[in-house]
């Protein structure tokens, strides 16, 4: 199912029919990713006395109460209200869900105890591109991502220079397989968050960053189209399914 599209003002060709997903789903199980200390996402039937919302059980649908945090437990999507004392919605702020995107692999710098993404390595692998998207993708890339506990284990993040530089070319919408761009332990300085949104000197309210994806081993780096697919919560953050097309 070939499609041309026209984003940014470009007319470009998609094929819809085969879409990429790189988002985590969400799911009630000790297998689902972790960070931020806390439990397990828990999807369970609603209960009332004796009666409980689930068919196998008897009754006639099945109604669950979800519970889960969308920073801790997968992929999702935020705004700059994730590190503002003013209230900023996710779903107010990503009005447009079709981008350019660039995807890039990386293999960390170790610096000291830290693994860390550098302003060099971004320029690098970006050749001189300035997409209104891009995806980061850390090596080594494993399947092990998906079910990941990340509490404690101090992820690999971006450097302060690296976001400032992915703002100044332009990027409206950074992806990245950690659970965070910052480091996990950083005493609350959010270097890198602060950087891609220009906070708090003129922050960009139109920016998003979107963690915890993953990209399988079998998507080349490369341009594609990204569809940033989000719930519509009032909230800082939202799950979200971000999906790539190869672009033809």
């Amino acid at each position: 199912m070939i499609s041309k599209l026209i984003i940014g003002g470009k007319q470009i060709e998609v094929d819809l029919s085969k879409p990429l997903d790189i988002s985590i789903p969400l799911t009630a199980s000790v297998e689902n990713p972790i960070a931020w200390y806390l439990d397990k996402p828990t999807i369970e039937p609603v209960k009332d006395g004796d009666w409980i919302a689930k068919v196998s059980e008897g009754a006639s649908v099945n109604f669950n109460t979800i519970v889960f945090n969308p920073h801790a437990h997968g992929t999702h999507t935020e705004c700059i209200g994730h590190i503002t004392s003013e209230f900023h919605s996710i779903n107010d702020t990503l009005k447009t869900f079709f981008f350019i995107s660039e995807l890039i692999s990386v293999t960390p710098e170790i610096q000291g105890v830290d693994t860390v993404i550098s302003e060099n390595q971004i320029k690098t692998l970006l050749k001189g591109k300035s997409p209104e998207a891009l995806v980061v993708r850390t090596l080594p890339n494993t399947d092990f991502k998906k079910t990941k506990k990340y509490s404690h284990t101090n992820w690999t993040y971006l450097s302060e220079a690296a976001a400032n530089y992915i703002k100044e070319i332009g990027v409206k919408h950074l992806l990245i397989d950690t659970p965070s761009v910052d480091r996990e332990k950083d005493e609350g300085k959010l270097l890198a968050h602060k950087a891609f949104w220009n906070y708090p000197s003129k922050p960009r309210l139109e920016a998003t960053i979107t963690e915890f994806i993953y990209v399988e081993e079998t998507v080349n780096d490369g341009s594609y189209l990204l569809n940033l697919q989000i719930a519509p919560f009032h909230n800082d953050a939202s799950p979200s399914k971000p999906i790539l097309y190869k672009l033809l």
